[in-house]
């Protein structure tokens, strides 16, 4: 995937080397890195029904800009998040509507947002609170040696994907869910959980498909769709399961299975239109 020739996000903070704050509760302790990206929350929406509460980040923590030329993972990082912006952008103009670009946060380790304090062994999560998205870049690391998922345009999916939630936070899809799932069951709850997971997928994917035909930042290489849908297959709930207990359990889902991600990845990527990617009024998405 081609980037280099993209603008930079001015949206990016870089809270790396700052640290969490001493004496914070830490969602996660004692549990293995990979096992907790795995299983609890990786990729996922509204962390903050198992977030520990705590106060405000600013508190503890010191944002900075990121540096032109700092590293090329960040330098990467702020190329997409630009194009999820200026597409975005253009979509939400095209509607009639403003879009509100999200802020992405990077950071080592563990950090407070606005939904609580997590450690990096989460994985990367969007704050609906904060209008923010957290990356710890390793993450990009664990998704290519222990996940299988290796590439750019990989790297690119996941960020997108946020930034996906977030579109869903700004359409008030988000707070739909939340407060649907406070009058179902558990069952039923993971099943709306699983249906926004998968509309953020398919605005990934439309994403993707302006920002590729309309040179958005990136241009797409041989390959890269490829990659995309191998990292919406790894991060499937049947696969995560399968990998850390031996079998899955379809009535805990609660992102999806591999099919229903790479389905839904598919749908954006080759349609290119928001509305195609109702996953909340098909039978079985």
């Amino acid at each position: 995937m081609r980037w280099d020739f993209g603008r930079r996000s001015r949206n990016v903070e870089d809270r790396r080397g700052i640290g969490g704050g001493a004496g914070v509760p830490i969602v996660g302790g004692g549990i293995g890195a990979v096992l907790l990206a795995l299983v609890v929350a990786l990729l996922g929406g509204d962390p903050s029904a198992i977030f520990e509460q705590a106060q405000s980040p600013s508190t503890v923590q010191t944002d900075r800009p990121l540096e032109p030329g700092q590293d090329q993972q960040a330098e990467f990082t702020s190329v997409v998040l630009a194009s999820t912006e200026d597409t975005w952008g253009t979509l939400f103009q095209q509607s009639g509507e403003q879009y509100v670009e999200p802020k992405l946060v990077l950071f080592n380790d563990a950090v407070r947002s606005a939904c609580g304090t997590a450690e990096s062994a989460m994985g990367p999560f969007y704050c609906p609170r904060d209008q923010s998205v957290y990356i710890d870049l390793s993450f990009f690391n664990e998704m290519r040696t222990r996940l299988g998922a290796p590439g750019d345009f990989a790297q690119a999916y996941v960020i997108a994907h946020e930034v996906g939630h977030h579109v869903q936070n700004l359409l008030g899809i988000s707070n739909q869910v939340r407060s649907l799932q406070q009058q179902v069951g558990e069952r039923e709850a993971n099943q709306l959980s699983v249906r926004q997971e998968l509309q953020a997928d398919c605005f990934a994917g439309v994403w993707a498909h302006h920002a590729d035909r309309n040179r958005i930042g990136i241009a797409l290489e041989q390959g890269d769709i490829e990659e995309g849908l191998n990292a919406a297959s790894a991060i499937g709930d049947d696969h995560l399961q399968e990998r850390s207990r031996g079998y899955s359990v379809p009535d805990s889902f609660t992102h999806g299975s591999s099919a229903q991600r790479v389905r839904w990845f598919e749908q954006g990527l080759q349609t290119g239109e928001p509305d195609q990617c109702n996953t909340f009024e098909v039978a079985n998405p």
